[in-house]
């Protein structure tokens, strides 16, 4: 019996004429940018560095094209932007020891949201490669240690006819469920030495499908079939799996109300009836989840915010659909389904029947309003007013990139994200900086929408050289710096914690002239001008900068007082 993929197509004799004669001038960084051609990949993103220049020179012979950022860190920020806005593998080009190592915070950030990224390193030449203190440039015993608890896999490279297969596996591994970054690493002589390897032409694309176990989906499907009080948590899986239609289908056939999670926004519909939005930081959703007697979680691992702080305590049984082996009842019991969220969905709703319960909405509807009885009771206005202007400003369809901030903070639960796949934040690892870049990388990924990036003045520091990277490239990024003067977020934590901050305070520039220093617009903005002066920049193509003078504060925890 033959099967589709034991057939193999016959070159012709054109391709084998030219797979005998190879253009030449061609190096093993030739094979790179021909490889990542021939597996679809359009846009690259990266630095240059001494080791690397054979890939960068290459690439002067490509298609590809390049947008090189001013850190190494931004530059991975980037690129997970891309993958998430594109489905792609962003390929992320560094160079050697400390150029690769400024890379390691995005690739965490890209670990913990399933953000496909494809970083290919250079390493020092073959002849110190082992661990022999050789004392090379930019050496280091073991490089691709430093990553390996970091990334989905490492595919290392000795030889230029290892470099077409170990860059497809790692495509391949990048965007296998759980999508994630993947670190490949070449040495830096294989990458300038002259090839005689025929031109790259073509790759397999496709990554390996992640279907659940029929079983384990006729027992899910039972246990929801039987539940009275259904619910569901929606996290970031489903928006890497573009789930979300079939998630609104399956609630809505249960009469299942849903909340999501910080890196769930806008999986199920912001007003749907059944939608308890994203407060799942909130203690009334918390209880009300612990209620439930089946509870349908996809795509999370439920972990620290996922599960408020640790706090959920379900009482009746978990399903658990997860992408990411090691999530699987790492924090809870349950019945676990390891598939991609939108196979294990489609599975669920070939099998479960219609549901009737006309208190769903209503139980949905008291579970809101008590948690907006407990924000009004905080007199926190000038925050509610401010996320309520850069709603307003923002185009419905626009993407927005969230850092480390209190504005971000409040967006993860009461921002209307309009829809999956258009809010993004750093929650996955936690580091600063990641706004601006990943906006940046958003706007290369698709310059047809304005991208919003939301950050504070310390956050924004990190990423102030880019402002260089956004005009080079007339990237259509704007950019809201809400300036406290410093780590607004810590102030408040040690000022609660110790009554008082310390290593909070920061000097800072003057924003608008820095911005303008750059070739980019900027504006000084206040809470009642905001709206207006955001979305006057954000109608403007090209890069802006819009910054908003405020000291704002968190709405109070609920897992330390309820």
């Amino acid at each position: 019996m033959t099967h589709d993929h034991d057939l193999v197509l016959r070159p012709t004799q054109a391709q084998i004429a030219a797979a005998l004669n190879p253009p030449a001038g061609r190096t093993g960084g030739d094979l790179v940018v021909e490889t990542l051609a021939g597996l679809g990949a359009t846009t690259v993103f990266g630095l240059p560095g001494q080791h690397a220049l054979g890939m960068f020179d290459a690439l002067r012979r490509s298609d590809l094209r390049y947008i090189g950022l001013r850190v190494e860190n931004n530059a991975g920020f980037a690129a997970d932007a891309y993958g998430r806005i594109t489905g792609e593998a962003a390929p992320l080009l560094l160079s050697t020891g400390p150029g690769a190592l400024t890379s390691l915070a995005a690739l965490q950030e890209a670990a913990a949201a399933s953000a496909p990224v494809l970083a290919i390193s250079s390493q020092i030449p073959s002849a110190g490669l082992g661990g022999g203190r050789h004392g090379y440039l930019h050496e280091l015993p073991d490089q691709s240690a430093s990553f390996r608890g970091v990334v989905k896999s490492v595919h290392t490279v000795r030889a230029q006819s290892q470099i077409p297969s170990a860059i497809e596996a790692a495509w391949k591994s990048a965007l296998t469920a759980p999508h994630g970054p993947v670190w490949v690493e070449i040495p830096q002589d294989v990458l300038l030495a002259e090839t005689s390897i025929p031109v790259v032409t073509g790759g397999d694309a496709f990554p390996e499908e992640l279907p659940p176990r029929p079983e384990l989906t006729a027992v899910a499907a039972h246990l929801l079939s039987g539940a009275a009080r259904p619910a569901i948590i929606a996290g970031g899986g489903v928006v890497r799996a573009d789930a979300s239609g079939k998630l609104k289908q399956l609630a809505e056939r249960l009469q299942a109300p849903v909340v999501t999670t910080p890196g769930g926004k806008g999986a199920f519909p912001w007003t749907h009836p059944l939608s308890l939005q994203s407060w799942i930081e909130d203690r009334y959703t918390t209880d009300f989840l612990e209620d439930a007697d089946v509870v349908l979680v996809v795509g999370s691992g439920l972990g620290e915010l996922s599960s408020n702080y640790h706090t959920f305590k379900p009482r009746g049984r978990v399903i658990q659909i997860e992408a990411d082996l090691g999530k699987l009842e790492s924090n809870h019991p349950a019945l676990g389904i390891h598939a991609d969220a939108r196979l294990a969905l489609q599975a669920l709703l070939e099998t479960v029947p219609e549901r009737e319960d006309a208190t769903a909405p209503e139980r949905v509807r008291e579970v809101l309003a008590k948690v907006a009885d407990r924000i009004a009771s905080q007199e926190l206005t000038l925050e509610q007013e401010v996320l309520a202007s850069v709603r307003r400003a923002l185009p419905a369809d626009s993407p927005s990139f969230w850092d480390m901030t209190i504005l971000a903070y409040w967006a993860w639960s009461a921002f209307d994200a309009k829809g999956p796949n258009l809010l993004h934040s750093a929650q996955g690892a936690g580091g600063l900086g990641y706004g601006y870049p990943a906006a940046l990388g958003a706007a290369a990924a698709d310059p047809t929408r304005p991208v919003l990036a939301v950050s504070g003045d310390g956050g924004a520091l990190y990423s102030i050289a880019e402002l260089a990277t956004a005009r080079q490239y007339d990237l259509n990024v704007t950019w809201l710096i809400v300036d406290d003067g410093g780590y607004g977020i810590l102030r408040e934590y040690m000022t609660d914690a110790f009554g008082e901050a310390t290593a909070t305070e920061l000097t800072r520039p003057d924003y608008v002239a820095l911005a303008e220093s750059f070739g980019v617009s900027g504006v000084r903005t206040t809470p009642e001008t905001l709206e207006a002066d955001l979305a006057k920049a954000l109608q403007t193509p090209g890069p802006s900068v819009v910054v908003l003078p405020a000291v704002l504060r968190m709405f109070a925890p609920t897992h330390l007082t309820m």
